[in-house]
């Protein structure tokens, strides 16, 4: 555990735009509650589970079907980076660091 944990914000989403890198179980449990903010989901993933493809199906996120690449976070408000791939997580965490 880390040494100082994370501390637990609310924020107000609504029309803001938020990046979520990765489609799998993390995506899943969070994207309703993103999506009953009000925030413009924007997901980058090569592949989804069948309840985070139906929320793109459905028209409420936008997603792109390819894996993170340098500069997704760009226009980000805010980002969820919650991908199996430890490199492209590392890379979107400092790319989220230099943008703040």
């Amino acid at each position: 555990m880390a040494e100082h944990p994370a501390y637990p914000v609310g924020l107000r989403l609504t029309g803001r735009r938020v990046v979520v890198l990765g489609g799998g179980q993390v995506a899943q449990r969070r994207l309703p509650a993103l999506i009953a903010a009000g925030a413009d989901v924007h997901l980058v993933s090569p592949e989804a589970t069948p309840s985070v493809e139906a929320m793109a199906d459905a028209g409420e996120i936008t997603w792109q079907r390819r894996p993170y690449a340098e500069g997704d976070l760009a226009d980000a408000w805010y980002a969820l980076i919650a991908t199996s791939d430890p490199e492209a997580n590392t890379a979107a965490s400092a790319e989220a660091e230099r943008h703040r």
